[in-house]
């Protein structure tokens, strides 16, 4: 894990999912993945907002040109571990289709500008995923 990642892991952790810096007044998850090869598990701290009771995250890898590793993690194995604010549980990520990609894309855009940036720069489509909590 990257110090950058475990350094803002830390400070969600520390004060009940909520971070300063670039992250401060956006809302964070801790998403806990299961390796598609190593089988080991992963965390990772992701912008996310809610929609009709799911939470939204983006595979964005900052605007790079391939998909992060966590998406291939759960395409791989899709029950992902979830902490949000002060909860933990379980959930069911989906990978999203058009036209409910693109609607969902804008509407992280609006929750984080450098989200249209990453889109200019990826040069590929962004996965869009959804987490259904599972119960």
């Amino acid at each position: 894990m990257s110090d950058w990642n475990k350094q803002i892991i830390e400070e969600f952790r520390a004060n009940d999912g909520k971070v300063g810096g670039n992250f401060a007044n956006t809302t964070l998850l801790l998403l806990h993945t299961t390796g598609a090869k190593s089988g080991k598990e992963h965390v990772n701290p992701l912008v996310t907002f809610k929609d009709d009771g799911r939470l939204v995250i983006v595979a964005s890898k900052g605007g790079a040109p391939s998909h992060p590793d966590w998406y291939y993690n759960i395409l791989a194995n899709p029950v992902v571990g979830v902490e949000y604010g002060t909860e933990e549980f379980q959930a069911r990520a989906s990978v999203t289709e058009e036209p409910e990609r693109t609607e969902l894309y804008e509407r992280m855009e609006d929750e984080l500008a450098s989200f249209s940036e990453y889109k200019k720069k990826a040069g590929r489509v962004i996965p869009v995923l959804t987490l259904s909590r599972l119960q």
